[in-house]
């Protein structure tokens, strides 16, 4: 029999971590690498409901895996001296866990790399651990265009707009991906499990002072908290301040369904510990105007749900991004890029980039890449 090795942290035990280990068991012997309390802090900024120990008792007791342990190391790949010890045929990954420093391992090392897709066993529902957890609601969300404008040191010099979605948590996102995941856990602190009812500016307000209070040393942008409460689409537009001085929100279900369509994020890593995108930072006015005559032009493109003008727009605004904010990227990230650069219409970093997601624009399906959901309003 061949061996397979699957790693994952497999909090709250469910129907779609029980079928997704049947179908990697069908390739071989299974043997499964959990991982640590320690890891899951890491990578999620939370604790597992379950500890280590209940995890791994649990996931042994199944009928499918022949061997499991907790895994060693720490990060995303923490199970690298596991997985040089066993020396498995094949790793077998779901599209989110999916990465590309995965697969470059697998090549490294002679291993198969497999993805699968999140299949229900017969009539059961698709589960995830973030929809069992607590019942949260509450949003994460990417900026499409004009990031860094909602910071005044770039707006004074040059107004614009910043285009936000406001995305459903059907994924456990990473801690640190440039998914607003800080300004979500402050929303968390606030609501527990959700955006509560009532005007949704004023709520988006609340958020951003609450998570920069005064002494603030470094302000988040307030395109995060209004990007998280604000469902839709958002057009926020900055003149030089933390707040926009106009918001326009689009809430058209074909426009959202197409944005939808045109989406594919093929995870990265979190960002490092020690990861400092203010550095090195060249901002400039004319930087500024390519920023924000991008973001225009991206607005255009979907409301005319043109792919190749969105695509070429989401494109010029990140290039405009890493011309200011060169730590955004790095050469792990660009040997990533080069690999989809000739499938797609254009490309982004999910927020503040140093890791998180690439985000691709096209009409054709991007493999191991996934999709996202944007919140229509309640709920």
């Amino acid at each position: 029999m061949k061996k397979v090795f699957v790693s994952g942290c497999y909090d709250l035990l469910h129907s779609g971590h029980v079928a997704f280990f049947e179908e990697a068991a069908r390739y071989g012997d299974l043997y499964v690498g959990i991982g640590s309390d320690k890891t899951l802090i890491e990578l999620k900024a939370r604790r597992p409901v379950n500890n280590e120990r209940e995890r791994l008792y649990m996931v042994k007791a199944l009928k499918s895996v022949k061997d499991a342990w907790i895994n060693k190391g720490s990060g995303l790949i923490d199970f690298m001296e596991e997985i040089k010890a066993l020396e498995p045929d094949i790793l077998f990954v779901n599209s989110d866990g999916h990465s590309n420093l995965k697969e470059q391992l697998c090549k490294d090392l002679g291993i198969e790399y497999i993805v699968s897709k999140r299949i229900p066993h017969e009539n059961l529902p698709a589960r995830s651990t973030t929809a069992l957890r607590e019942g949260c609601r509450i949003p994460y969300r990417i900026d499409l265009a004009g990031g860094w404008l909602d910071q005044p040191n770039v707006s004074s010099l040059y107004p614009g707009p910043v285009l936000t979605i406001s995305i459903e948590p059907d994924y456990d996102f990473n801690d640190r991906s440039g998914m607003s995941t800080s300004s979500r856990k402050k929303a968390i602190e606030l609501w527990q499990v959700n955006i509560p009812a009532g005007d949704k500016e004023k709520l988006a307000k609340t958020l951003f002072c609450y998570e920069n209070p005064p002494g603030t040393k470094y302000v988040s942008g307030s395109q995060d908290s209004l990007g998280i409460v604000m469902p839709g689409l958002n057009r926020l537009q900055y003149t030089g301040d933390f707040w926009p001085s106009e918001i326009e929100t689009v809430l058209d279900n074909d426009i959202l369904k197409w944005i939808e369509k045109q989406l594919w994020l093929v995870p990265l890593y979190p960002r490092y510990s020690n990861y400092d995108v203010l550095a090195n930072t060249n901002i400039t006015a004319e930087g500024a105007k390519k920023l924000s005559d991008a973001a225009e032009d991206c607005w255009l493109s979907i409301q005319e749900k043109n792919t190749a003008k969105f695509g070429e727009a989401i494109r010029k605004s990140f290039e405009a991004q890493i011309a200011m904010y060169p730590n955004m990227v790095s050469d792990d990230i660009f040997a990533v890029l080069e690999k989809y650069k000739k499938m797609v219409a254009g490309w982004k970093l999910s927020g503040a980039g140093g890791g998180g997601y690439l985000i691709f624009v096209g009409e054709t399906p991007i493999e191991n890449a996934i999709q996202i959901r944007i919140r229509r309003g309640e709920g």
